[in-house]
């Protein structure tokens, strides 16, 4: 019965309307909690710190006079700090770690001074959060992680090169000197790669500072002596798993830009070679054709493709050696690219006309960094120079012609 007969079966559509959308609001809260997230009332927690910060710099004098644009030329902003002193270097650091820690042309040292300020703070800020009763348990237990990764990045010794707290993080870690390096490595990964996942414990290599690690020792051994520098580079943004985002390049054009800014700021002028592995060779495809000279080779392995039908699509001066270990499942997936999907031709197909390194050993799509195997020691000797000890794949007797 309803007191509204007029309207006839209107009130049990409403009735019915109702009840769907509250199970609609019941299954978002469940999956929240899932996933560990709670909406917070009043938070003051900024959600893009270095914006803010790079904001305020932008308004900000110094001993009186304008600061530079932090987006200036590396060679302008190199100037500007070297005309400063130490303790005005140390001053602008404290006072605006994260800019000053991400800043290209900025001196190295005090990135590393800078960033290790930046991280104490995101660190205070995940402490605060593993007791805040508005997070579900789930999501203290998660902040309780971060706080221990990033307790581990101020770590004696650790040369944070970038680093930014904003959404999943992102950061890059130097192994080596770099600033007295005669050749750099740069190791580019691929997907589900933040500040959760920017190293492991079990499975070290599977992750940007085990890989970057295992690089800089294979290095040394190959050539000891040698003065080389790695950097794990996770300063960009990755697709999270699978799925679309993974399939299409607007992450990858996105990751492109910054690493040709961290290749173009680099404090010296000398060799540099790109490793970069699954997605991560998608960013070093978009990134190739607008590279500086002294980048002299680009390493894949596990690639999805490069963004391009063959070599001479990349547009680049540098030499490109492809790998991919017999049991990658990443050959499983569509070589091509339709309407934005699919990353384009196969780089380890002999008409793409990358030179075929041997992968031997490396056991799987994550294994190409583990000690031992020949996909190490081949980007090894890359990396040092040493291109007529690189051993081919055996069905690419081109992949050596022309080395030195």
């Amino acid at each position: 019965m309803t007191s509204f007969p007029g309207l006839g079966a209107f009130p049990g559509f409403l009735q019915s309307t109702a009840w769907r959308a509250a199970l609609a609001l019941v299954v978002v809260f469940v999956m929240l909690a899932m996933t560990g997230f709670t909406a917070i009332r009043g938070t003051k927690e900024d959600a893009n710190p270095l914006a803010t910060a790079r904001n305020a710099w932008r308004h900000a004098t110094f001993h009186g006079r304008p600061l530079p644009d932090p987006d200036a030329a590396p060679a302008t902003l190199r100037a500007f700090f070297t005309g400063l002193d130490r303790t005005a270097r140390l001053q602008l650091a404290d006072r605006y770690p994260l800019v000053v820690g991400n800043m290209g042309g900025a001196p190295v040292g005090l990135r590393y001074h800078a960033n290790r300020l930046a991280i104490d703070h995101a660190r205070e800020i995940e402490q605060r959060r593993t007791a805040d009763h508005r997070l579900t348990p789930v999501g203290r237990q998660e902040a309780g992680r971060l706080m221990h990764r990033l307790e581990s990045l101020m770590s004696p010794g650790r040369q944070i090169l970038a680093f930014d707290p904003a959404g999943d993080g992102r950061a890059a870690e130097v192994f080596g000197n770099l600033r007295t390096a005669d050749r750099v490595s740069v190791v580019v990964p691929g997907v589900d790669t933040n500040l959760a996942t920017f190293e492991r414990t079990a499975k070290a290599t599977a992750a940007p500072v085990g890989m970057a690690r295992s690089l800089y020792d294979a290095e040394r051994s190959a050539r000891p002596g040698s003065r080389t520098a790695v950097i794990a580079w996770a300063d960009y943004t990755t697709p999270a798993g699978l799925g679309v985002e993974a399939a299409t390049g607007q992450l990858a054009e996105a990751g492109a830009i910054r690493l040709r800014a961290l290749v173009t700021a680099l404090p010296s002028t000398d060799t540099v070679s790109l490793f970069c592995h699954s997605y991560g060779s998608v960013v070093c495809g978009l990134a190739a054709r607008n590279l500086p000279r002294n980048v002299t080779d680009i390493a894949v392995a596990g690639s999805p493709g490069m963004r391009a039908g063959n070599l001479a699509g990349l547009g680049t001066h540098a030499r490109v050696w492809a790998m991919r270990d017999a049991d990658d499942w990443i050959q499983d997936v569509p070589y091509m690219e339709v309407g934005g999907l699919g990353h384009g031709a196969d780089p380890v197909d002999p008409s793409f006309g990358a030179r075929v390194l041997s992968a031997q050993g490396a056991a799987g799509h994550a294994g190409y960094f583990a000690p031992g195997t020949h996909s190490l020691r081949n980007f090894a000797l890359i990396g040092v120079g040493d291109l007529g000890s690189v051993e081919c794949a055996a069905d690419d007797a081109r992949c050596v012609a022309g080395v030195a």
